[in-house]
């Protein structure tokens, strides 16, 4: 029978009392691996391991034992925190999806764009990767902000 207690040393295990992330200070960098993790969180709320593992073990094939390292990675980073429940442990997410997303759009711009979201829209628009919808989602964005 598989537990989900992750072997992680105590003062690793963060609680939303004590995780520190601001706009000045973001949790380091999520991987792909990681976000899968995180996305389950977002969208299902605070869970198991073997919650998490049944939400995205079998479309990614992983098992228990990698979705525990990756919660354990994710409680380091301060991005969730993970509450003792037993012989096992409840996650839950620290910073709000949108927060998270703020962020990583930003430093892609920053990166990639020099800091000018207007270079990543002429980007797309060159490339073909804008339909016509959502163009009109654009300007309706845009017309929005204005007001």
């Amino acid at each position: 029978m598989f537990t989900d207690v992750v072997d992680a040393p105590t003062d690793v295990i963060a609680s939303r009392e004590t995780a520190f992330v601001t706009d000045r200070n973001p949790p380091e960098r999520i991987s792909e691996a990681e976000h899968a993790v995180m996305e389950a969180l977002w969208t299902r709320g605070t869970m198991t391991a073997a919650e998490v593992c049944d939400v995205v073990c079998e479309s990614r094939g992983w098992s228990l034992a990698t979705v525990k390292t990756l919660l354990s990675r994710l409680v380091q980073k301060g991005a969730i925190g993970a509450e003792p429940d037993g012989r096992r442990y409840l996650y839950s997410a620290l910073i709000e999806r949108a927060d998270y997303v703020g962020g990583e759009s930003r430093r892609l711009v920053d990166r990639l764009f020099g800091g000018r979201p207007a270079s990543l829209f002429a980007h797309l628009a060159e490339s073909e990767a804008l339909t016509e919808d959502d163009l009109e989602e654009i300007e309706a964005l845009l017309k929005e902000m204005r007001k």
